[in-house]
């Protein structure tokens, strides 16, 4: 699981990403993103989420994304991107879909 505080920005991706990039490594991981201590995020986030969850399916795995705020669950929308990750409320409903 990968919980990310604070911001997602074009500055904080680079750091972020090292972990989405070794949580996605191994092959069938099942990964976890959860986005809900998120406050603010942008289009690099994006970017970053779509990279996670290509890397995971090119491995015979899954990502789960954890996102409840409207603000975050618009810009899913609005980018297509929503119906792609199918964003969850809680941990427990993304342990569960994985299984």
């Amino acid at each position: 699981m990968v919980e990310i505080r604070g911001t997602i920005d074009l500055s904080t991706v680079p750091e972020i990403q090292v972990h989405t990039d070794a949580a996605t490594a191994p092959h069938r991981a099942e990964v976890i993103v959860d986005l809900r201590p998120v406050q603010f995020l942008d289009c690099s986030a994006l970017g970053l989420l779509c990279r996670a969850r290509r890397r995971a399916v090119e491995r015979d795995g899954r990502l789960a994304l954890v996102c409840v705020r409207p603000w975050h669950l618009r810009i899913l929308e609005a980018t297509g991107l929503k119906e792609l990750f199918r964003p969850l409320a809680t941990v427990e409903e993304a342990l569960k879909r994985k299984h």
